[in-house]
């Protein structure tokens, strides 16, 4: 099986029809039509199925298609790597970061960090939730993350950075029950409030739903809402709650408009995690900027503790 088989097969299910792929790689549709039948040959499976709409991959196509995307990305990843070897880190790396964590509010300090030490890296940085992230790292789509950590994924690993406690933050003019030692609010009040959280395959409304089961609480869901500037919106019109590690309430929600209440009885925590694909080595950009981002968060928690430790000095 040679790698032009294979790219000839990804261009043909990317444009879901053999003449349109033909068109795209300037080969004859016939002889692409006869790489298909010896692909399928040698591997004894179907792999399209062909209508007047065009082509569907077959479940052996589909699964042939997820390994080609793979093998494809690792064989030009080589042609750079042999190509740049001695030479500094470059090349595209892609870097997911958790919609609703602070991790988002690291955005600037990595592209400038990045873009000082390795001038030739080109970074791609997108917002994603937990339930494309898997099948995107392992197909190699993704290089890493930065998101909050789901458990346990086949076909990637995830090292845990940060463990924080998950907070209310409400409009600072509505009413709150009584706050606890230390200006905590209870989960049972904090249930009380309509939330605003993502969809459900999203770590922290799990977290949340996770919680308020185990005090036979109910969720009052408002609405699902994945954009930050439309959630800061609606919790400045006072239309509802949300919960958030305290972080990423301090980085999103800073303002006097806003109140961040620690959860407590029972405490909510989250995880922030680099995850990175299981199976494969990351290329020597990849690597290099994974370790610009492990700095920054050392760094990031040290200072973090350095400020606790001042404040209960004082």
């Amino acid at each position: 099986m040679d790698t032009r088989k294979l790219a000839y097969f990804v261009q043909i299910v990317d444009s879901g029809s053999i003449t349109k792929a033909a068109a795209a790689l300037h080969v004859a549709q016939p002889a692409l039509s006869q790489q298909v039948s010896a692909l399928e040959n040698e591997l004894k499976q179907r792999l399209l199925i062909r209508s007047k709409q065009g082509v569907q991959p077959t479940a052996a196509g589909h699964t042939l298609y997820r390994h080609a995307q793979m093998i494809l990305r690792q064989v030009e990843q080589a042609r750079q790597d042999v190509a740049a070897s001695g030479a500094a880190p470059a090349g595209r790396v892609s870097i997911a970061i958790a919609p609703y964590s602070m991790a988002s509010s690291l955005t600037p300090q990595i592209i400038s960090e990045v873009g000082r030490r390795y001038p030739d890296i080109v970074l791609h940085i997108t917002e994603i939730y937990g339930g494309v992230l898997s099948e995107a790292i392992k197909n190699g789509r993704l290089d890493m993350a930065l998101i909050y950590e789901p458990g346990p994924i086949r076909g990637v690993q995830f090292t845990t950075m940060i463990v924080e406690d998950l907070h209310l933050i409400v409009n600072a003019r509505r009413s709150i029950g009584p706050e606890v030692e230390g200006g905590g609010v209870s989960l049972e009040e904090a249930a009380r409030h309509g939330l605003f959280l993502p969809e459900q395959n999203h770590t922290l409304r799990q977290l949340v739903e996770s919680g308020l089961q185990s005090k036979g609480l109910q969720l009052r869901l408002v609405g699902e809402i994945e954009s930050v500037p439309s959630l800061t919106r609606l919790l400045r019109a006072d239309l509802g709650a949300t919960v958030l590690p305290k972080s990423a309430a301090d980085a999103l929600f800073h303002e006097e408009d806003f109140r961040v209440l620690r959860i407590v009885d029972p405490e909510l925590q989250c995880k922030i995690a680099l995850c990175t694909p299981d199976h494969e080595p990351l290329s020597e950009a990849a690597s290099a900027v994974l370790l610009v981002l492990k700095e920054m968060l050392h760094e990031m928690l040290s200072s973090k503790y350095a400020r606790r430790r001042g404040a209960a000095a004082s």
